[in-house]
């Protein structure tokens, strides 16, 4: 969510007490600006979704979501400065970061130091504890929902997006298709009950792009994503890196990879992992 600014003819717009600077990003349920407080001048992101474009399952995930971030104060969760209902939309006021996102992160750096990925999966473990805390899973946990404070060499992760997130009890499970599929855990995609472990599933195909550049996994459909994911013996690393990894690291990956969600770790055993201790 770089800024993507808009060309020289973008119209002073406002929404509420905000004035528009640019567009950050769009999907198909909301639009993200840059904008600044009128009379603060704090600089901030705001998301505009068109209650039109929610179904009840969206409302409900954004009830969710806006709940969530209302009780949450962490630096590795986005934080929700404001919200309010502007002309037909729910604006949420959002802290500004401006580090873009993860995606464009690694399509700029290429594939990062395993240093630089034990850092960052230090800090989305961080944040994870606190949605496992609350009983929330994430469901669309991908590069593009992870935020970057600043650009410089030394950012602060902050996991963001939670449209699509919900409340899951222990021992509850949810059967919702939803996510983002090259980040979709098998489960999903295979149309199968599902419960939290969707969101290491998503972290390992994170840690495995972030040490090699690339996802884990690809296919034209999901119906060829999950035969590609179901043959595969062994995880695609890059032969150039794969030598100079530390086995833990190599084990970490393996084991959020894990097809069956009942080998898969644990978020428990994601944070006591030997690769993510100082």
């Amino acid at each position: 969510m770089g800024e993507n600014f808009e060309n020289s003819n973008f119209q002073e717009q406002s929404l509420g007490d905000y004035v528009l600077r640019s567009k950050l990003g769009e999907s198909s349920l909301s639009t993200v600006w840059r904008a600044e407080h009128r009379t603060t001048g704090e600089v901030v992101a705001l998301k505009q979704i068109p209650l039109a474009k929610l179904t009840r399952h969206l409302r409900n995930c954004l009830d969710c979501e806006l709940t969530f971030l209302s009780s949450v104060n962490h630096p590795n969760i986005i934080r929700l400065l404001d919200f309010f209902e502007y002309e037909g939309s729910i604006i949420l006021a959002l802290e500004f970061c401006a580090g873009g996102n993860l995606a464009s992160y690694i399509q700029h750096h290429g594939r990062v130091q395993e240093c630089v990925a034990k850092r960052f999966m230090q800090q989305l473990g961080a944040g994870l504890k606190v949605l496992k805390q609350n009983h929330i899973v994430h469901r669309d946990l991908k590069p593009e929902n992870i935020l970057l404070s600043c650009s410089d060499c030394n950012p602060i992760l902050k996991i963001a997006d939670f449209g699509l997130s919900r409340i899951l009890l222990p021992d509850e499970s949810a059967e919702t298709v939803c996510g983002s599929p090259l980040y979709m855990a098998p489960e999903i995609l295979q149309f199968q009950r599902y419960d939290e472990k969707v969101d290491m599933w998503s972290v390992g195909a994170i840690l495995f792009e972030l040490l090699n550049g690339y996802p884990p996994f690809h296919g034209r459909s999901s119906v060829q994503l999950l035969q590609n994911i179901k043959a595969s013996t062994s995880l695609p690393f890059c032969h150039l890196i794969l030598p100079h990894l530390h086995p833990d690291c190599i084990d970490l990956c393996s084991r959020l990879l894990s097809i069956n969600p009942d080998d898969r770790l644990s978020s428990e055993e994601f944070y006591q992992h030997n690769f993510l201790q100082l």
